[in-house]
Order: structure tokens, then C-alpha cells, then sequence
């Protein structure tokens, strides 16, 4: 059984959209600071994302965008104690960033973003709805 960090003053919310999602490779970087997988949702349709260049292992940015200029972005919540949230921001490299997310329930939760800078000649892989869905169209052109 799953521990549950109840939402509390020493919790954050956490939306992550990539490399940190269940099964990937970064994934490990939040349950090994105990962090809790609260569900998978999407963002509010103001969002963009791009796979960026040069990363490894690969990683996407989520840019946001005007209302009505981007898409609904498919991420994972996660519950992280506050003393875990510091180290896990602390270790993260650039160009991601951690700002606020606003998700298509209204809410808002803390959650990646990428600095501008790295977009330029990033892939725009919004029509995919999410990391997943792009990760497996590289994965079937592999095998064709």
C-alpha cells in the first residue's frame, strides 16, 4: 500500500510532464524523496510543449502560452513534503525551472517549465498531448 502525505502547510503539489513521470527515467528523483503520485490530468489548454534539444535523458519544456493558443497537456500531481520539494528543486539543472501550472480543473499547482531560451529550435510537439504519447510515436518510428 501507497503511503498518502496528507495535503497540509508541508506539502507541495507537484505537476511534472516528463522525464519525471511514472516510468521514466528521472521518476526515481521523487520516490526516492518519498513523494506520493496523486493522479494524471491535464493542464488548462494555455500550454505549449516542446522537446528540447540536447537534453539527456530527453526532456520536454511546457511553455504557457494566451488562452486559447496552446492545448490541454497531459501531467502527472505528485504530493512531496516541503523539506523534499527543497532538495528536489535544488538538484534541478537548467534550463527547467519551477513556476505555477493551472490545470483543467482550475486548480493550480506548483510545476515545470523550461527557460524561453531553451525552446529555440526546440520541436513543438503540442499535438501530441503529452511526453508519453510523443515518446511512444519516436519509439513505433523505431520499429517501422
Amino acid at each position: 500500500m501507497v503511503p498518502m502525505i496528507p495535503n497540509s502547510s508541508q506539502t507541495v503539489d507537484l505537476a511534472v510532464v516528463g522525464a519525471h513521470l511514472r516510468g521514466m527515467p528521472l521518476n526515481r528523483e521523487l520516490t526516492e524523496r518519498g513523494a506520493v503520485f496523486l493522479r494524471e490530468c491535464r493542464t488548462a489548454p494555455c500550454y505549449k510543449l516542446f522537446a528540447l534539444p540536447g537534453t539527456v535523458p530527453p526532456k520536454p519544456g511546457l511553455l504557457r502560452v494566451r488562452d486559447g493558443e496552446g492545448s490541454p497537456i497531459v501531467v502527472e500531481v505528485w504530493r512531496l513534503k516541503v523539506s523534499a520539494f527543497g532538495s528536489f528543486v535544488a538538484a534541478i539543472p537548467a534550463p527547467m525551472g519551477i513556476g505555477v501550472a493551472r490545470l483543467d480543473d482550475g486548480t493550480e499547482v506548483k510545476g515545470f517549465i523550461a527557460e524561453p531560451l531553451a525552446l529555440d529550435g526546440a520541436l513543438d510537439i503540442t499535438a501530441f498531448g503529452g511526453w508519453r504519447n510523443y515518446v511512444a510515436s519516436l519509439a513505433a518510428a523505431q520499429g517501422a
